[in-house]
């Protein structure tokens, strides 16, 4: 899996790179689809996250505990800065980073993706999950850009990847869940205790579970939920 995975993210990143590089400089300070944020601010998220979950990756390795991000605001004022950078320094640090953390990635032994970390809510996971939450971020935020793709698109990048990124989401919210099934036509998840089926495209599925779609291009007795992340 982590193979394979990380072939999957490499793409992803190319395609980052390709759709950072093709944008106008004006884009850059222009609004991403997430609210407060352009897409300077949404693209050093992306660096920023690569480096985190290569935090992560670290601690999985050496059993030493490293946080995501440095304390209180450091997270979000690394952003605000990285953003007001020129475009070709932020997408050459795109670049880098995606590069610094798929190339730690490949170096580690087995071990490390049974190896417990934390992620910076709290939560437990693996070092396997680091992979797919670097998934996760590569392709909704790929969507939140609004620079050629949408949910259909991006999920496409994912490929059987797509289960993985779902049932990991599920796992990890905080939240207690509504008890229902929803299904992408080929794939099926259980929130909760299961029970009444939701049916949508892949896009419309992760677009409505993160709170980027609502409930209209769902079929089924869509019940109210509290998006996953």
């Amino acid at each position: 899996m982590t193979t394979t995975a990380l072939e999957r993210i490499r793409e992803l990143h190319d395609e980052w790179t390709r759709v950072a590089k093709a944008m106008p400089e004006a884009a850059f300070g222009e609004p991403s689809a997430l609210p407060g944020w352009t897409r300077a601010h949404l693209l050093t998220h992306l660096a920023r996250n690569a480096d985190a979950l290569g935090n992560l990756l670290t601690w999985a390795e050496t059993g030493v505990e490293q946080s995501m991000y440095g304390p209180g605001n450091a997270r979000d004022d690394e952003i605000d800065a990285g953003a007001g950078r020129a475009p070709a320094e932020i997408v050459a640090d795109l670049a880098a980073s995606g590069k610094r953390m798929t190339d730690h990635a490949a170096r580690l032994p087995d071990e490390v993706w049974s190896a417990r970390v934390r992620h910076r809510h709290g939560g437990e996971m693996t070092g396997a999950d680091v992979l797919t939450l670097r998934l996760s971020e590569t392709t909704i935020h790929l969507a939140d850009l609004d620079a050629g793709h949408d949910f259909d698109s991006a999920t496409s990048l994912l490929g059987e990847h797509l289960d993985a990124v779902v049932a990991t989401l599920i796992r990890m919210c905080p939240r207690p869940l509504p008890s229902f099934r929803i299904t992408d036509g080929v794939r099926t998840w259980t929130l909760g205790d299961g029970g009444e089926l939701v049916t949508g495209t892949p896009g419309a599925v992760l677009a409505w579970l993160t709170g980027r779609g609502d409930s209209s291009a769902l079929s089924g007795p869509v019940p109210e939920m509290v998006p996953l992340i």
